[in-house]
Parts: structure tokens; C-alpha cells; sequence
């Protein structure tokens, strides 16, 4: 199923502060891939993920100091010039990270997906909090309201993208409660 709001770019990063006197920005990494970073020719910069003003810069370097990223663009020099970015988010086109491995996705690719389980249709998927020890799905039910459900290997059956259905088992009491 090919969604044609699909996104051409993704978050890779916040930009948090400058990093030396030359210019070099520290970068929260928000990939999944920290290493594929290293080959990104340029970047966009945006305030905000609802803004539609991203700026496109030439990355010269990235390295990596601890769980960070250290950039140097092209323009950014200076430290005051690095530190009027802070802040800001950094996007990357999808064409510039590597292909995924089989049964990967990125998880706007789940938005809309209808949600299956216990034989019926629960709702669609609104959009993916990631929590840190799973994900948890935000579905839109007509029958039960907003539900929030974790995602993980015991809750996930099956997802289809060609057919737009994510099958799961619901965790005991769930829909019971509503």
C-alpha cells in the first residue's frame, strides 16, 4: 500500500548547542541508523516539525562523541553562527539513508494502517509513541474511543502493508474496561 503523503524527508536529529569555537554543532541523534549519519551530503534544517521552512545545508563532516553528533556545515563556522541552529531539527531525504532490511519499517509507514484483532476491526492507527522499552500505538476506534496499545512481539500477529492491516492480540482487559 503506497501512501502518497508519504514523508520524502525524517528527523534524524536536534540540534542542542554549538560544540568548539569553529563552528561545530552537537546533535541529538534521533535515528535509528547513528551511523549512516556519517555519509549524509547535506541536511534541512526546520524550528519545528510543523513547519515547512526547512533550510538545505551542505554537510562537510560528521563524527560522533558519545551518544551525540558533531557536525560541521557549510556557513557555520563560527560559534555564534552555531549557536543561532540551537534548537532546531535536522531532516534528511529517505533517499540518503541506507535501504531497510527485510521486515523493517519506519513507523510512519503505520499510520492509517487498520488495526485487527479478536476477528473484528478495532480502528486505525493515528500515530506511534515511542516510549523507549516499546512502542505503543495510538488507534482511533469508533466503538471504544482513543486506545493505546503497546507494540511488541506479543501484541503484534502480523503486518500487512499491501493490505493496510496490522493484526494483533490485544492485551486481556483492554477493550473490557471501555
Amino acid at each position: 500500500m503506497t501512501n502518497s503523503s508519504e514523508p520524502r524527508q525524517l528527523v534524524i536529529g536536534e540540534i542542542l548547542r554549538p560544540h568548539g569555537v569553529r563552528g561545530e554543532l552537537r546533535m541529538r541523534v534521533l535515528s535509528h541508523d547513528p551511523p549512516a549519519l556519517k555519509n549524509l551530503e547535506y541536511i534541512y534544517l526546520a524550528g519545528s516539525e510543523s513547519s515547512q521552512a526547512r533550510a538545505r545545508v551542505a554537510v562537510q563532516h560528521v563524527r560522533f562523541n558519545k551518544a551525540y553528533a558533531l557536525l560541521s556545515l557549510d556557513g557555520c563556522n563560527r560559534r555564534e553562527q552555531a549557536d543561532e541552529l540551537r534548537g532546531k531539527l535536522v531532516y534528511c531525504d529517505i533517499e540518503q539513508l541506507p535501504p531497510l532490511n527485510e521486515g523493517e519499517y519506519f513507523l510512519f509507514q503505520l499510520i492509517g494502517l487498520r488495526v485487527v484483532a479478536d476477528g473484528g476491526e478495532i480502528g486505525r492507527i493515528r500515530d506511534v509513541l515511542e516510549t523507549g522499552a516499546n512502542d505503543v500505538y495510538i488507534v482511533d476506534s469508533a466503538q471504544y474511543g482513543e486506545l493505546l496499545i503497546p507494540a511488541h512481539d506479543e501484541t503484534i500477529d502480523q503486518i500487512d502493508f499491501e493490505s493496510g492491516v496490522v493484526r494483533m492480540t490485544l492485551p486481556e482487559g483492554l477493550l473490557a474496561q471501555r
